[in-house]
């Protein structure tokens, strides 16, 4: 390689360098212990070069932005998020780096692939869903962009669990995702603030003070995310939780070792699991505590560079923007608070003036338990200097409410920031509790829905009252993918078809997408988009029989649903029409009730459900049992399979996407605020079959609604329903499919005989269907039949797929960004 070094790039030539030299490391460690240098050294030698490169970056990054920061006033984003799901990281930087094929040569000696490397690497286990997705996308912008920014999260050492599966049940066991280590992240041991649980509050000199309980210390790890078109980067700063003292060395010396370990163990289990089980008060307690310290960190480390940058407290919410990804950090401001008013001596206007300022909320649901609120009682005993805070900006905030609408106790209720149990408007039970979206609100200058309709829905229903309190402060920003992740990296292939078809120019600008509609019907392009599509197929069929033994047609249309499992986003529908389709090809095996033939489909369903979340666990259950039946009966074959791929993540994702032919997106309607998973398929060449819901619609409205398989009651038919009395039995009896798959679950024929396995989730269908199952049901499977009408037809079939893709150009996560920052943030661009 040393007669082409002089031709290759700068940053290349360094990291050939920097990659040989771990590697020699790693050489001498293995050659020491007599191991052979295998692929987990290989990718600890390239993660570490990588590294290195990209820590020079970011050094020179921050220097450059306190610099400009100070002389001409650019702002700061510091972006919130309990999760950030970032998938593998080494593909992610070779590719931005432009190394791949520069590192691939320099393995070739070694006899090893760096295929076999990279598929070593386990994905990052700091996420779990779409929400920490999206924050991993918006770093992946905020470092493209050239914007000053921080992410900051926890460091979870167990993530939020390893699915495994067990009798089709879903079982949990820890992540033990840096068991090998983790040579991404930059300790920065002079990084290390003191958080506090407990205690009580006194007065001393007339000021008020938090003092007693426990201190955990949070120490600083660095994760660098990179641009992938400049030598700009982005920052997650994620926290860890040490004990101020690691052993109680008198009770270690009486042998009472256990006991000495205690404070420590108490304060690394708050660094064990992503969201841990909240069924009990000890795991309430967990996850309260998880959010105070990812708040108190993040907001002391915000300060203490503010002073280092600018002096002292003066224009530190001009400076700075504080984003709150959804409402687990939703403390913030309050904390915020505390320590300008407890520790740096504000006065109270000056310190809200500058929280005001700074903090802005992004609401992800409208689900009621995602609307976080704690009991008073747990808040007081964990946080009672913030608890005394949250009482005066409630108090300051409901006399400006009273004297704008006197006499008006209903809307002081309402809009507390307090539910004060039985009777009030949002009470969730017998006890006070603080409502901490309520908070974010109250605290914010500016709220955002993530899709059209969730925004307007949040301003409707569940912000309605504060909406009318503060017109201005409520925006939209739809949600948006990076296209360098889930377009150039899931899918090189097509990738490199667009380049050839369109120029490089969409890499850079996605919008550049929108001129491949014109070529959608061009038999050239359609056959090369067919083939990409088919070699994707095969390699998701490879991984269904390496993970379940089950071998699968790539010729079948593959029909694709992949989230978390909950009961609003409706896995459970698409079952039913898994069984109603599996009914229908026994009554009749050589042709479907169109009298065609029947198009060969499977079916493949991927997701974890929260460990606490019973009927959840029951559809992924159902789904096993179904599949069982389904993939065993001769009578079928290739003309259905069902399939579960367990453990789904962001590396499992970027398998399934490109191979998909249709994308199930069939929440309730009103029930999913945006989603991303819907826009990451259509920019690989999916059709939807979906809703009238969350970022459905904006998709239809870019693409246009006939390129896409839309179905069932909108939101206004939703209300409607609800509001005439709804009775799901009606429909189980006007539909015989629907009763004969409602009996066929009931009666035992796919659990082995066993009538009552099912029993409360059919009572729960039969009796309340809160999502609307059973209204749905007929919609749903005549859309299906107009599905295999088209996949019936390649031609036409490939000609909507590409504009598919052509429509997908305004969702990538840049655009989202950009739009962040001219609602929202206000920040310049560094790049």
């Amino acid at each position: 390689m040393s007669s082409t070094s002089s031709s290759i790039p700068r940053s290349q030539a360094a990291l050939q360098k920097a990659f040989q030299a771990a590697l020699a490391r790693e050489m001498a460690q293995a050659q020491a212990q007599q191991l052979p240098l295998d692929a987990q050294a290989v990718l600890r030698a390239a993660a570490l070069a990588c590294r290195d490169v990209l820590a020079a970056r970011w050094a020179q990054v921050q220097m450059a932005d306190a610099a400009r920061r100070l002389g001409q006033g650019v702002r700061r984003v510091h972006y919130l998020s309990m999760e950030f799901l970032m998938g593998r990281a080494l593909h992610n930087a070779l590719s931005a780096l432009g190394l791949r094929d520069c590192l691939e040569q320099a393995l070739a000696p070694l006899g090893l692939a760096l295929g076999d490397v990279l598929e070593r690497e386990p994905d990052a286990a700091l996420g779990n869903g779409g929400l920490g997705r999206l924050a991993a996308c918006f770093l992946d912008s905020f470092a493209e962009l050239g914007l000053p920014s921080f992410g900051y999260g926890l460091r979870y050492e167990y993530g939020m669990f390893a699915q495994g599966i067990a009798d089709g049940r879903q079982i949990e066991r820890p992540d033990d995702w840096m068991r090998a280590g983790n040579p991404w992240e930059v300790v920065r041991p002079e990084l290390r603030y003191l958080v506090r649980f407990g205690g009580r509050v006194v007065v001393e000199g007339g000021q008020r003070r938090w003092v007693g309980g426990e201190e955990v210390e949070a120490l600083a790890f660095d994760f660098i995310v990179p641009a992938h078109h400049s030598a700009r980067v982005s920052t997650l700063r994620q926290w860890q939780a040490r004990s101020v003292n690691p052993i109680a060395f008198d009770a270690f010396c009486r042998g009472e070792h256990a006991q000495a370990n205690q404070h420590r163990v108490a304060a690394e289990a708050l660094n064990w699991v992503l969201y841990p089980d909240d069924s009990t008060e000890a795991g309430q307690m967990l996850r309260l505590k998880q959010e105070a310290l990812l708040v108190s960190a993040s907001l002391q480390d915000l300060i203490a560079r503010h002073l280092r940058e600018a002096g002292g407290l003066q224009g530190l919410g001009r400076a700075n923007a504080i984003h709150l990804n959804d409402t687990h950090p939703a403390l913030a401001p309050a904390e915020l608070m505390r320590l300008l008013l407890d520790e740096h001596g504000l006065g109270w206007e000056e310190a809200w003036n500058l929280t005001r300022q700074a903090v802005s909320y992004t609401n992800h649901t409208l689900m009621p338990e995602a609307l976080e609120t704690w009991p008073l009682r747990m808040f007081e005993a964990l946080l009672p200097r913030h608890l005394e805070i949250i009482y005066e900006i409630n108090h300051r905030f409901l006399e400006g409410v009273r004297r704008q609408h006197p006499g008006d106790d209903a809307l002081l209720r309402r809009v507390s920031l307090i539910d004060e149990g039985p009777g009030d408007f949002h009470s969730r039970g017998g006890e006070r509790r603080v409502r901490m979206a309520a908070l974010a609100v109250v605290a914010s200058h500016r709220v955002n829905g993530v899709a059209q309709l969730h925004s307007d829905l949040c301003v409707q229903t569940i912000f309605a009252d504060y909406a009318r309190l503060f017109p201005d402060r409520f925006h939209n920003v739809t949600n948006g993918v990076t296209p360098r992740r889930w377009l150039a990296q899931a899918n090189p292939a097509l990738s490199s078809l667009l380049d050839e078809t369109l120029g490089e120019g969409w890499r850079t600008d996605l919008s550049e997408l929108k001129k491949l509609a014109k070529k959608a019907g061009q038999l050239k392009l359609q056959k090369a988009f067919q083939q990409v599509k088919r070699a994707n197929k095969e390699k998701l069929a490879a991984r269904i029989r390496m993970e379940t033994g089950l071998v699968v047609s790539p010729d079948s249309l593959f029909d694709v649903q992949i989230k978390r499992i909950h009961e609003y986003k409706r896995q459970l529908l698409n079952i039913l029409h898994v069984i109603a389709r599996y009914q229908a090809i026994v009554a009749n095996p050589a042709a479907a009730p169109d009298g065609m033939p029947w198009v060969p489909r499977t079916v493949v369903i991927a997701g974890k459900a929260a460990s606490a979340y019973q009927m959840a666990k029951l559809i992924i259950q159902l789904a096993h049992d179904v599949g069982r039946v389904v993939n065993s009966d001769p009578r079928v074959g290739d003309k259905l399979k069902l399939v579960f791929l367990p453990n789904y993540g962001v590396s499992l994702a970027e398998t399934i996407i490109p191979a998909a032919d249709l994308s199930e997106q069939i929440s309730t309607a009103g029930t999913e605020a945006s989603g991303t998973g819907n826009m990451k398929f259509a920019m690989n060449g999916a059709l939807t079959i979906g809703t009238w819901d969350g970022a459905n619609i904006e998709m239809a409205e870019h693409m246009g609604v006939d390129e896409m398989f839309v179905f069932g009651l909108r939101t206004e038919g939703v209300a409607k329903i609800k509001a005439l009395g709804y009775d799901p039995r009606l429909y189980i009896e006007e539909s015989r499919a629907l009763k004969a798959v409602m009996d066929a679950i009931g009666d035992g024929s796919f659990s082995g005989g066993d009538a009552n396995r099912y029993r409360a989730l059919l009572d729960n269908l039969q009796q309340r269907d809160g999502y609307l199952l059973m209204a749905d049901f007929a919609d749903y499977c005549a859309t299906q039949a107009r599905v295999d009408e088209l996949f019936r037809d390649p031609a036409g079939w490939s000609q909507r797929a590409i504009k598919n893709v052509a429509g997908m150009g305004w969702f990538s996560s840049d655009r989202t960004i950009a739009e962040y920052v001219e609602r929202v943030w206000s920040v310049e661009s560094l790049g």
